[in-house]
């Protein structure tokens, strides 16, 4: 399912307009979004939670040379899949 489809279903499901889900579905990203990047959580019980986790510095190796190289650490974003969601 692509972003158009769930807007289509969302729509359908809430009996609004495919423009109202729309919106609906662009403001609960953007809200997760900024809660990601301040580093908070987003809890949705019997869906799943969303966070960030950290991951550190690390040496890797070129494929295709086999030298060394360092990766830097970063944040990426994780799902943990609630009890409820399947």
């Amino acid at each position: 399912m692509n972003k158009t489809e769930l807007i289509a279903a969302m729509a359908e499901k809430a009996g609004m307009t495919k423009v109202d889900a729309g919106k609906a579905l662009n403001a609960y990203v953007d809200v997760v979004k900024e809660q990601l990047a301040k580093g908070g959580r987003v809890t949705l019980v019997g869906f799943g939670t969303f966070g960030v986790t950290e991951r550190p510095a690390r040496v890797g190796r070129n494929p295709r040379t086999g030298a060394k190289i360092k990766i830097a650490a970063k944040k990426s974003a994780k799902f943990k899949a609630g009890k409820g969601l399947l």
